[in-house]
């Protein structure tokens, strides 16, 4: 049998000290993913110096995909970093996270054909984010103040299967994900297109996303208890285009949606 390849694809914006904490927890990690992609949705300089201080530091490929700041264009970034990506199997986060140590082998274990796989994130607080990012430490742990939802932190392999297709799997429930911390085919998302470049600003792109790989009988599981991430605190995204962003994503439902017109076919 062929070892899978997975891509760990980090999506950025202008935070370098962010990105730089999840790449210090990408480098912890007990299995490395065979690349990384860092989809840069046109940051500046300081990032790119970042990297390249970071490159050195894995003995696996780190791609920068980055094209020119035009607006919020996270769906096309995300399409571009797909269409560059090497690997079978693409694990999917932003770059303001911390991944727990068994993050990749948890991704990579509960991996399974047909599927896409939706895993949990837990919150840090302002305060413990701000201390971590002034350290530039990724030490912490649940028993830390400032952690949000800590039974999700709870790392239980055992739970898996309990959780596998009956958490969050019944009604509009099902088209809940964090594109912050998925994982799904290469060839499942290019079948469907990709990400809907339609999307403008912030929005629900990556439901949007899960809507088409729903209707192209692409099942969804849930990895509870495992593949965990720990979200660093930010300020919310301007919402401005909300409104026309989610008439694309009820359409996608109401239309039974399982392509997208302006999507990833323009990079292969």
């Amino acid at each position: 049998m062929t070892a899978l390849k997975s891509s760990l694809i980090i999506s950025t914006y202008n935070w370098p000290e962010a990105l730089e904490l999840c790449l210090l927890s990408v480098l912890a990690q007990e299995t490395l993913p065979d690349e990384i992609l860092i989809a840069d949705d046109g940051s500046g300089e300081a990032t790119k110096f970042l990297i390249e201080k970071y490159r050195g530091s894995f003995n696996i490929s780190l791609k920068h995909v980055w094209h020119e700041d035009n607006g919020f264009r996270l769906a096309q970034i995300r399409n571009k970093a797909i269409a560059a990506a090497k690997g079978d199997y693409i694990i999917q986060i932003d770059g303001d996270l911390i991944l727990h140590k068994k993050f990749i082998s948890d991704h990579i274990a509960f991996s399974k054909s047909g599927s896409f796989v939706r895993a949990s994130r837990i919150y840090l607080d302002q305060k413990l984010s701000k201390e971590l990012l002034v350290s530039k430490s990724i030490k912490f742990s649940i028993f830390n103040k400032g952690l949000s939802n800590k039974l999700s932190a709870l790392h239980v392999p055992f739970l898996w299967n309990y959780f596998e297709y009956n958490y969050k799997s019944k009604g509009d429930e099902r088209y809940e994900i964090h594109g912050c911390n998925m994982a799904f085919w290469r060839k499942d998302a290019i079948a469907v297109n990709g990400y809907n470049e339609d999307f403008k600003g912030w929005g629900p792109e990556d439901k949007e996303f899960v809507v088409r790989l729903l209707n192209s009988g692409v099942k969804k599981r849930f990895i509870k208890m495992g593949g965990q991430v720990f979200h660093i605190y930010h300020n919310e995204n301007m919402k401005e285009n909300l409104n026309s962003n989610l008439s694309i994503f009820k359409d996608a439902i109401k239309d039974v949606k399982t392509f997208c017109v302006k999507g990833i076919n323009q990079y292969l």
